[in-house]
Formats: structure tokens, C-alpha cells, sequence
């Protein structure tokens, strides 16, 4: 069957620049963007009686996600903290990095950032192993960083900071799409939690990752355009090579 609809389960990008809009405008498709799961902030105060977790009884801080980099500063301002000029950051990306600078002044801190792998970064932190790291995280997060912190037996705490939560998706019951992309377990979640009847129909199902793969074959639905792989990076060509065959 031919595709002419897809739906990302993601935030519509910023700007006018994004490979879903080139793809759109190439294969004249219709691309909507739309979360399947939000993000709810732990009050600091509440983190403060829950986690008994002091910031500054830290050396430096890992950020995986701007979400991480946001929450962080904000509990920072609730708890009336500031971190000290030699408080290290290590950012899995050099866009993150600069991203910091929505908080701090860059020219005065100890900033590593990695290549944009959980890899790249974890080896970063390898080479710093005297740090005492604070890992600001949602209460959904893959394993890879406390695992191989625990496992090198680098000094560490988790700071959950905020949730991921299901968002409400009601007003697309009656809407349906050729593909929907999807880039996490949490958003599979989010899908059965909005429409427990779900049935994929004719619906093609594009995922991101391993871990969102196996939650899709977990919901008993056929996954058709996995990303990425050898061949394909990114999800996008993941797309445009699907679609490609699909519509000739």
C-alpha cells in the first residue's frame, strides 16, 4: 500500500530546517509531529525530603538529554544552589554543551562533550575516574550509564529529577496514518494506555533502537521500517527507502 500520511511521535522541530520536512517535500508526503509521552518536574522540594541528594557534594554532572540539562538548573533554582566555578559537565553531544549556556557561562567551566554516543561519552568519563558524578535522570531511563559507572566502579548517584508520563492523545482516536515513528518503549506504552484496542491494521510501524523494537514485538505488533541499521543511519532514510518501494 501506498504512504502518503506519517505521524512522529515526537515534538514538531524547531525552525524551518528538518530532514522530515525535506523528506515531506520530496516524496510529497503529509508529516504531522506529535508526543507520545510528556515530561512532569519533581518540585525540589519534594526532591530534597525524597532523595536526600546534595548536589554539591559533587565533582561533575553527566547530562544524556536537554530534559536532564533543564530540570537540573531548575532544581538547582528551587533549592537556591549554585554551582561552583570548578563543577565539571560532561555532555553526550557539542550541541548539549552549548546548550549549557542558557545556564551558565561557558568561558569559566570544566565542559567535556562527547560525538553524540552513549559510547563516546562513557569513554570521557572512563578518563576522568576521580570525579563523584551526579547523574540527573528521568525515573525512565536505559541502564547504560549506572551500569557501566557501577561496573568500573566510579563514584555515582542518580538524581531523579522528573517523570515521563503517557501524554493524552485523545483527539487522534479517529485520525489514522500510513507509518507512525516511534523512538521509545515509552511511547508504545503511551500508545496502548491511549487506545488499549489499538490494531494495526495496514498501519506501517518505524521504530528507533533496540530497545523500542523489542517493545514493539512485545505489543504483538509487526515492525516494518527498523532504524537504524548498516545500511540505513537514520531514521529518515529509513523512511525514503520504505516509501520509495512502497509507492511505486
Amino acid at each position: 500500500m501506498k504512504v502518503k500520511t506519517i505521524l512522529v511521535s515526537q515534538p514538531q522541530p524547531e525552525g524551518t530546517k528538518s530532514p522530515f520536512y525535506d523528506l515531506a517535500e520530496k516524496l510529497n508526503l503529509k508529516v504531522d509531529f506529535r508526543p507520545f509521552i510528556q515530561v512532569d518536574p519533581i518540585p525540589g522540594k519534594d526532591f530534597r525530603k525524597t532523595e536526600r541528594i546534595n548536589f554539591l557534594d559533587h565533582t561533575a554532572v553527566i547530562f544524556s538529554s536537554r530534559n536532564a540539562v533543564d530540570h537540573f538548573f531548575r532544581v538547582c533554582e528551587e533549592l537556591k544552589l549554585e554551582m561552583p566555578a570548578d563543577m565539571k559537565y560532561f555532555c553526550i553531544n557539542e550541541g548539549m554543551a552549548y546548550y549549557l549556556q542558557k545556564y551558565i557561562v561557558m568561558r569559566k567551566r570544566k565542559i567535556f562533550y562527547g560525538n553524540g554516543s552513549e559510547a563516546e561519552l562513557l569513554n570521557l568519563i572512563k578518563n576522568h575516574p576521580g570525579e563523584n558524578y551526579l547523574y540527573p535522570c528521568s525515573d525512565i531511563r536505559k541502564a547504560t550509564f549506572p551500569d557501566f559507572l557501577t561496573k568500573h566502579k566510579i563514584n555515582f548517584k542518580e538524581a531523579i529529577l522528573y517523570r515521563t508520563v503517557s501524554a493524552d492523545l485523545s483527539d487522534l482516536t479517529d485520525v489514522f496514518y500510513d507509518i507512525i515513528v516511534f523512538y521509545s518503549p515509552a511511547d508504545i506504552k503511551s500508545l496502548f494506555e491511549n487506545f488499549p484496542d489499538f490494531k494495526q491494521n495496514n498501519t506501517r510501524i518505524a521504530a528507533w533502537g533496540a530497545t523500542t523494537a523489542a517493545a514493539i514485538e512485545e505489543a504483538n505488533l509487526v515492525l516494518n521500517i527498523p532504524a537504524p541499521t548498516s545500511e540505513v543511519p537514520s531514521m529518515t532514510m529509513a523512511l525514503e527507502n520504505y516509501i520509495i518501494l512502497a509507492n511505486k
